[in-house]
């Protein structure tokens, strides 16, 4: 074991006896523990709250209680969201402030078997989450007339792998490689990008209600800082950061590995880069919100259009 890699599980152990109750700002990412949250797992870690001069608690959403559950309820102050879930709960009713964003590319893909191509499989039996996270695959099932049925599942490819579905939504630091460690072969042609064809919306930002920031917008600054950096030390020390990582895996009792969350902790750094500027820039895009807003409105998935202003309003 290095020294760097020591050094950075005895501040793990320190920190790790926070409770909720002890915490200025309690954080909730919105699903179970892995590499898609490592920028968040590395401040806490690392220190950086505590340099900012936030108390920072992580608590994962369970079974019964969602991470918007626990945002509308005020037992946690922020969670991640991706861009079209937040135009969603914002058009329900929630007003949201964006502090951080960190997906500057979409990584949503079609996965067809057999090497078919996704937009010639018209009324193919399509996997979707029940719990949202289509809301592009749905607008562009419609502007290209493919006729999809969709088929609901919770969280895994199994129904796919089995061959109960001709293809199935995935992200590409996930679901992916979950198919390419079950040995199937994926390639250009069964493999369909939103990314690439005009679909190219973010995904992951930090949010809180607009109450909850307006209670404590100099702690959310802090968090949203800390945050950034915790990032910018993953993407230059992945290794440590993938054994930080584990240890929140490990302590979650999640089902996974370590090659696959090495996998993912690489695409979603890849995701992070800006195509245009090849940076992390941290910013949510105008462009890519009046994209997603045109569209979720034009296919009935929003009222009214929810504007970059709206997610911005401080």
């Amino acid at each position: 074991m290095s020294k760097k890699l020591f050094s950075i599980l005895l501040i793990m152990a320190a920190s790790w006896s926070l409770t909720a109750q002890e915490a200025d700002f309690v954080f909730t990412p919105q699903w179970t523990a892995q590499a898609q949250f490592a920028g968040y797992y590395v401040a806490k870690e690392m220190g950086f709250y505590d340099e900012e001069g936030v108390k920072v608690q992580i608590v994962h959403p369970s079974i019964s209680q969602s991470a918007i559950d626990r945002i509308r309820s005020n037992q946690s102050q922020a969670t991640t969201l991706m861009l079209a879930q937040a135009m969603e709960v914002v058009d329900n009713g929630i007003p949201l402030v964006n502090i951080l964003q960190t997906s500057m590319n979409n990584a949503l893909v079609i996965i067809s078997r057999s090497g078919k191509d996704p937009l010639q499989m018209r009324g193919a039996r399509v996997g979707i989450w029940n719990a949202g996270f289509g809301q592009m695959a749905i607008c562009m099932n419609e502007i290209e007339h493919l006729d999809y049925e969709w088929v609901r599942y919770v969280s895994n490819v199994s129904l796919f792998v089995s061959g109960a579905l001709d293809a199935t939504l995935a992200m590409s630091y996930n679901e992916y490689y979950q198919l390419l460690q079950s040995g199937m072969e994926l390639n250009e042609t069964n493999v369909y990008r939103f990314c690439d064809h005009g679909y190219n919306v973010q995904e992951d930002g930090v949010y809180m209600t607009l109450e909850a920031y307006r209670r404590q917008p100099e702690n959310a600054e802090r968090f949203a800082r800390a945050s950034r950096r915790g990032w910018e030390w993953a993407a230059e020390h992945p290794e440590e950061t993938l054994a930080i990582v584990m240890k929140y895996v490990q302590e979650e009792h999640i089902a996974t590995n370590r090659v696959l969350q090495k996998m993912m902790l690489h695409e979603i750094l890849r995701l992070q880069l800006d195509r245009e500027s090849g940076e992390r820039e941290f910013r949510l895009r105008p462009d890519m919100v009046t994209l997603a807003s045109d569209l979720m409105v034009r296919y009935g998935m929003l009222k009214k259009p929810v504007t970059y202003q709206d997610l911005l309003a401080r």
